[in-house]
């Protein structure tokens, strides 16, 4: 074990070196940034602010950013026709905290398993299998939307939690960034495991998921993103299943007259996602800046 936490420690003081700037290049790449990041906060403020306009507000051409009388108004009239329900809006949270919580798990975990042996092993087909993860991941949902129903179909488990949880779990991004975080994982630590008498779940466990946190939170917050929006598509049709935000969206479907409970819950399905991603953005950059994901 003390070669394994020599090396482990080692490896966890290297350090990027930062390039030599001068003062003034300096002082217009905080300027750059300050503007980019002024201009991207512009929708999450028209977000946050339409959610408090009163309905004589909302359609003020040019937008305005500013409230001149904030009301709960949005609010509490999203409360008055939850009421109407027919299932509790508590059935909705829950149906949505499953399939977020199995989908993101799920994800993380078979992506993390799948991807180990492609880093760190070579065996017949591994590198046509590490280019067909590339090539999956030109597809869009909606290419794969008919092959993934009738798969669920086949399974009979459409109209179920797990016909919208495998199709994410079964996606690549995860493998596909595990897998080039993985990658830079030094093999000298993985030798000394195995010197110590670790097996090969024990290395996985105790060696490559702490030294890929960064990957492996940024893939939670990914997928924890994807999971929390999604509305069960064709997948679910039992009204006791359906996730929140299929909910919410039929509720902004009531044309103009909704708008203002449409910008509420623009609001609260926007929370739970920055609250997350606030929380672990340095992981997330880190992983960006290392895996050779960019956007």
């Amino acid at each position: 074990m003390k070669i394994l936490t020599f090396i482990k420690n080692k490896y966890n003081r290297r350090k990027f070196r930062r390039r030599n700037r001068s003062i003034g290049g300096d002082v217009v790449l905080i300027v750059v940034l300050g503007f980019f990041g002024i201009f991207s906060l512009f929708p999450l403020l028209y977000t946050l602010t339409s959610a408090f306009k009163p309905f004589s507000e909302i359609f003020v051409y040019p937008p305005k950013l500013t409230v001149e009388n904030p009301t709960l108004d949005n609010f509490l009239d999203l409360g008055t026709i939850i009421e109407d329900f027919t299932v509790p809006m508590s059935r909705y949270i829950f149906n949505t905290l499953v399939i977020t919580g199995l989908g993101t798990f799920g994800t993380v975990l078979l992506g993390s398993l799948a991807a180990y042996p492609l880093a760190k092993f070579e065996f017949p087909g591994s590198k046509v299998m590490s280019n067909i993860i590339v090539y999956a991941l030109m597809f869009s949902t909606s290419v794969t939307a008919i092959p993934n129903y009738l798969i669920m179909s086949a399974l009979h488990i459409v109209d179920t939690y797990w016909a919208v949880i495998l199709p994410a779990v079964g996606g690549t991004l995860g493998l596909y960034l595990m897998k080039n975080f993985m990658v830079q994982v030094p093999d000298d630590m993985i030798e000394a495991a195995k010197i110590d008498g670790s097996s090969e779940i024990g290395i996985f466990f105790k060696v490559v998921m702490p030294l890929c946190k960064p990957a492996w939170i940024t893939l939670v917050i990914l997928s924890f993103q994807q999971m929390w929006g999604t509305t069960g598509g064709v997948f679910i049709y039992s009204e006791e299943l359906k996730p929140l935000s299929y909910v919410l969206s039929q509720l902004v479907s009531g044309g103009i007259s909704r708008t203002g409970v449409a910008s509420a819950v623009s609001l609260l399905m926007l929370i739970v996602p920055i609250g997350v991603f606030v929380f672990s953005q340095s992981n997330v950059i880190e992983t960006m800046a290392t895996s050779g994901i960019k956007g």
